[in-house]
């Protein structure tokens, strides 16, 4: 193997990625077999979930690469531990978790939210990765390595009229990635944030498929378009794997430019 294609291999590494079953999240979980991973698929259905690894084993059939499913709720915390427990029995440890899973039932300004909607969004999208980094931190101390990934929004650098809920709950995941990165730096272990923009995926559907919005959120974008769930699997290969073995508690925003104008 080249030295420039050891940088990201990840043979042997075991990766969780939560809301993997598609968009971003079956992205980032294709790309991290591809490159040598074990991966574990897993979401709230059990079917897509099996789905997808089926896909990602067929994929790899001649690569390292290797998937499981395991569905579970990130808002349940006996799923994320039985989640934790599972991939461990299958494959003895957790080398990389990928935070993606996320909600955000209500679109509309914030007078209008309820009290359920939001304390919703803020259990799933802050308190469900502090339990699952807390239930997978231990090991990764004790080896002295480890990648944490939590994939955060643009929206936490923003306001919105429309997701201002949502929004606060992944400003909170960079403050909740900068306190684990120094926490556990000492230790060997990595914790960074995947900021993506406008992102054509089922979840954003509401504000793509909205052509006012689609029209401003593009307007001043530099690469004057939204991206795709694959453009954000590169970024987690380099956090995952060697390459990116010097970065920990920053904020890797990938929106095409949306953020700088």
């Amino acid at each position: 193997m080249s030295i420039q294609s050891d940088l990201f291999d990840l043979t042997g590494k075991v990766a969780i990625i939560t809301g993997s079953s598609k968009g971003i999240g079956r992205s980032i979980a294709t790309a991290l077999a591809e490159h040598g991973a074990r991966v574990v698929i897993s979401s709230r259905k059990p079917d897509p979930c099996a789905e997808v690894a089926a896909d990602i084993n067929a994929r790899c059939a001649d690569h390292a690469g290797e998937a499981i499913s395991i569905p579970g709720n990130i808002g349940h915390k006996d799923d994320l531990q039985n989640l934790v427990d599972q991939t461990r029995e299958k494959w003895g440890q957790i080398d990389i978790l990928v935070c993606n899973a996320a909600v955000n039932p209500y679109f509309g300004p914030a007078a209008g939210i309820s009290d359920e909607a939001f304390d919703k969004i803020m259990s799933s999208n802050i308190k469900s990765n502090h339990w699952l980094c807390n239930m997978v931190a231990p090991e990764m101390i004790e080896r002295n390595d480890g990648s944490i990934m939590i994939v955060s929004s643009v929206g936490g650098l923003q306001a919105s009229t429309v997701i201002g809920a949502y929004n606060i709950s992944k400003a909170a995941d960079f403050a909740l990635v900068r306190n684990l990165a120094a926490e556990y730096g000492p230790h060997g272990v990595r914790v960074n944030a995947i900021a993506p923009g406008l992102v054509r995926t089922d979840f954003a559907r509401a504000l793509w498929e909205n052509p006012a919005i689609l029209k401003s959120a593009t307007a001043t974008t530099p690469l004057r378009r939204i991206g795709e769930p694959d453009e954000l699997s590169g970024v987690a290969v380099f956090l995952a794997s060697r390459a990116g073995s010097f970065a920990t508690g920053q904020n890797f925003i990938i929106d095409g430019g949306q953020t700088i104008v």
